[in-house]
């Protein structure tokens, strides 16, 4: 005859089989392995560690390698996933950042703690801090020409329509304006080498600035973050009255679709190849001396297959002063840009994300962008 813990270990994996329980409560990871006995929900390993930094809230186990009492398998056969996510995401606003398992640890870990610690889709006054129209605080600031972070004063106004920072904490005047409807706005810790790093970009005479900046508090730096999504959708219903939310959201801040080093060369072609940081943003690609500078040395605007815009693997034959052995070709109706990659995988990576964007057809606004379009060598 089963033993007690046999039939609830069985009985864990029963659960697992009905709707909502298949995945991570809080990533969204496909076949969770763990549960919280405290909360009700199954989650994936990786939120599992999350979970156990409020582990006065949420207690976590093994559902394959935890012994469990018949008293906690009944609590999460009480609750599970669904009805959980219907408790404490009852009024998630709309342009808050859902984080995935693909999404980097802070983002993750300031969602589960803003869903069980905080409770801030209970009660809609502690959406305050992001959804009032209005922030002001200190970020460090990575210095443009020094690279050092400096603490700067930043004011987020919707009315305005701008995000923008000072140099001096008195002083009157701000260092830089960033209008809403061109900032964006993405964590980037591997490349700030910072775990809360935030990579803020706005449009400045058609150019892309790039500015970086962290706190040492993670819930300040997600809620910028989510301040910054806030302004840009309310922005975008202003823009677009006609548009659905499922249009607007993805269009409030974005990853970008690659990034990474590659060698390029000159517009002659005859000059000798030099690696640069490649960014793909949207139909924009842009390049850099290094991944951290504050402008690009060049940016180049990729369009659609139908306006004679393509990629190709390879250089022209007659192609010389590369190092990396992995070829692409971009062919614009301008001229073309010759690249060079280290890795086979990387060539190939870099070629199916130009692919992505040459095979979607561009948009009306963006046939002004290219018009405006600097081409720079």
């Amino acid at each position: 005859m089963a033993s007690d813990q046999e039939q609830n270990g069985k009985r864990l994996k029963q659960l697992l089989e009905k709707p909502g329980n298949g995945n991570c409560a809080d990533c969204g990871a496909a076949d969770p392995e763990w549960a919280s006995y405290t909360v009700g929900v199954f989650v994936c390993h990786s939120c599992s560690g999350l979970h156990r930094n409020i582990a006065q809230i949420s207690k976590v186990k093994s559902v394959l390698l935890d012994p469990w009492s018949s008293s906690e398998v009944e609590f999460v056969d009480s609750v599970g996933n669904d009805a959980a996510k219907a408790k404490y995401e009852q009024i998630v606003p709309a342009f808050f950042y859902r984080p995935t398992y693909k999404d980097c640890l802070l983002l993750r870990e300031q969602w589960i703690r803003a869903k069980y610690e905080r409770k801030e889709f209970m009660c809609v006054e502690k959406q305050e801090p992001y959804s009032a129209g209005y922030r002001e605080g200190f970020l460090w600031k990575r210095g443009r020409d020094n690279g050092q972070f400096l603490s700067r004063k930043f004011i987020l106004s919707e009315r305005e329509g701008v995000l923008k920072y000072f140099n001096k904490h008195d002083a009157r005047e701000p260092k830089a304006i960033m209008k809403i409807n061109t900032v964006n706005a993405n964590f980037q810790p591997e490349k700030i080498g910072i775990t809360h790093g935030m990579q803020i970009t706005y449009l400045k005479d058609n150019s892309t600035r790039n500015i970086f900046v962290y706190h040492e508090d993670g819930k300040e730096m997600v809620d910028w973050f989510n301040a910054i999504r806030a302004a840009r959708f309310h922005y975008l219903q202003v823009a677009f009255p006609g548009a659905s939310h499922s249009e607007l959201l993805p269009k409030l801040t974005r990853s970008y679709i690659k990034e990474g080093f590659m060698e390029k060369t000159g517009p002659k072609h005859t000059e000798g190849f030099k690696k640069r940081w490649f960014t793909m943003d949207d139909r924009r690609l842009m390049y850099f001396k290094d991944p951290l500078d504050a402008y690009a040395r060049g940016e180049v605007f990729i369009g659609g297959k139908e306006n004679s815009y393509t990629v190709l693997p390879g250089l022209p034959a007659n192609t010389q002063g590369y190092r990396w052995q992995f070829g692409i070709t971009i062919v614009t109706p301008d001229r073309k840009f010759l690249l060079a990659c280290d890795t086979e995988k990387n060539q190939k990576d870099w070629i199916t994300a130009f692919q992505t964007v040459i095979n979607r057809p561009m948009l009306p606004q963006e046939y002004a962008v290219e018009a405006y379009f600097k081409h720079k060598p």
